[in-house]
């Protein structure tokens, strides 16, 4: 007859089982690297969000232990740190936002 015979057939769909598991393999490896980048931003994200409440909160102390600054210089700074304070919330909540989303 002189047709491919099972065992031809039986190689071939070896090759293409082979072929899918090296490729589903790298697909693997490749996400294992995402998560893995993922999680390294959502660690600087948060050393980004402690780092900042802590000085903002060194200088809000400075500035009440301050003789030197007339209350309203203090009313309007502790005014500015509130809103600094904030806009780094909304900042740190849109990157781990972003983050979870686009991982």
């Amino acid at each position: 007859m002189g047709g491919p015979s099972e065992r031809e057939y039986r190689e071939k769909l070896d090759k293409i089982k082979e072929k899918v598991d090296k490729r589903a393999k790298d697909i693997k490896s490749q996400f294992e690297k995402l998560e893995k980048a993922k999680v390294d931003l959502l660690k600087k994200t948060k050393e980004m969000k402690h780092d900042t409440e802590r000085e903002i909160a060194k200088i809000e102390e400075e500035i009440a232990k301050s003789k030197d600054l007339a209350p309203e210089s203090k009313s309007r700074l502790r005014l500015e740190l509130d809103s600094l304070k904030s806009e780094a919330r909304r900042r740190y909540s849109e990157l781990e936002t972003r983050i979870a989303e686009g991982l």
